[in-house]
């Protein structure tokens, strides 16, 4: 079996404006779903390594094979949920464009898209309506990566998904992985607002959320996602923390398609 490269390294050693081809990502593997689903079965048990992910196989419902312009070819524009009150979503459900990230806390290019370029979306096209942001949990780095993702879900549950989730990214370093011990995670709990603490720990071991972010990872794999950040926007790929230029280049064009 041949060797996936990874998205994270192609991007890294690109130039500011070039695209990684959508195929480097967006590619069935051999390995069972069920693998997958192994890997967080229960909340606080390391299930991501440092090593690239092996995919899973590709669901073939409402998916075209992509082309390599890494903005534009067609996945399947099934993956964006758009379900009100969704406490990990960003704007309007019926926004034209959708744009599902698949990231990790540790990972330092997830980072620089959470300070540099999310911001700046959310200011042009979220808070006027054309954009939907939809997260999804892709823990690749371990333990510390799965608890981090339970974390922002548990203050979730007490209305401070955003706010964690915002405060995790902006204090991570931009070289090498954050590191998210329990007492951090709790810190950043507090800091935050999260009014219940026993209740926020009670929750860090709730395999109901443990649950959620499987299915997330799952979903990922089913796409052949194989690094962080990757993204689909109105079911078309973008892999890596592009420049902003490029997400808005992206969603300019989408929005007038869709009108």
């Amino acid at each position: 079996m041949s060797t996936q490269s990874d998205p994270q390294q192609d991007f890294a050693a690109s130039k500011p404006d070039q695209r990684v081809p959508a195929s480097r990502w967006l590619v069935p593997g051999l390995v069972a779903v069920a693998l997958v689903a192994l890997a967080l079965v229960t909340a606080g048990r390391g299930g991501g390594t440092d090593d690239e992910p092996a995919a899973a196989p590709q669901s073939s419902a409402r998916s075209t094979t992509p082309t390599d312009d890494g903005t534009t070819g067609r996945v399947d524009e099934s993956v964006s949920r758009r379900k009100a009150g969704d406490p990990y979503a960003l704007g309007r459900v019926d926004a034209p464009v959708v744009l599902v990230e698949f990231a990790d806390y540790r990972c330092p290019y997830c980072v620089k898209f959470a300070t540099d370029t999310k911001p700046e979306l959310i200011r042009r096209y979220v808070d006027s309506g054309t954009l939907r942001i939809e997260w999804r949990d892709y823990p690749m780095f371990g333990e510390e990566s799965e608890m981090a993702a339970l974390a922002a879900r548990a203050a979730g549950r007490q209305g401070k998904f955003w706010p964690y989730h915002e405060l995790a990214f902006a204090e991570a370093p931009r070289q090498g992985r954050a590191s998210f011990p329990r007492e951090r995670l709790v810190e950043i709990a507090k800091r935050v607002g999260v009014a219940d603490l026993k209740r926020f720990e009670a929750d860090l071991a709730d395999p109901a959320l443990a649950e959620e972010i499987r299915a997330d990872m799952v979903e990922g794999r089913r796409l052949g996602v194989s690094g962080t950040p990757a993204f689909v926007l109105n079911g078309r790929p973008m892999v890596g923390a592009r420049p902003l230029e490029e997400f808005v280049a992206a969603i300019e064009r989408l929005k007038n398609t869709a009108k």
